[in-house]
């Protein structure tokens, strides 16, 4: 298995208050990539929001294959914010994209 720190982009249609950041974040906790070599080197952030709503959700996924993380961090990251209270209308997401990978040999 490799780990893949992968970056899940998006949008909020509306504006997101500090209270649904935190438990979305809160959410995707466990997958914080500061816990791989790459999030602690380049000090990536768990969820960037920029004005205007764009945002960023960066997690680390064990995956067999770059497919595989990129699909199972778009889910992970779905699921985190319909259990936020968001629906698929208010936060789309774009395409995933391999932001790093730390192989194990």
């Amino acid at each position: 298995m490799t780990t893949y720190v992968i970056t899940v982009p998006g949008t909020f249609v509306s504006s997101v208050s500090d209270a649904a950041r935190s438990d979305i974040e809160d959410r995707l906790r466990p997958r914080d990539p500061q816990n791989t070599d790459l999030g602690e080197s380049e000090e990536l952030s768990l969820l960037t929001v920029e004005e205007g709503g764009m945002f960023s959700a960066r997690i680390e996924v064990e995956a067999a294959d770059r497919s595989s993380a990129e699909s199972e961090a778009v889910g992970l990251v779905s699921k985190a914010l319909r259990d936020s209270g968001f629906a698929e209308d208010d936060a789309p997401l774009g395409q995933a994209v391999v932001t790093g990978i730390d192989s194990e040999f």
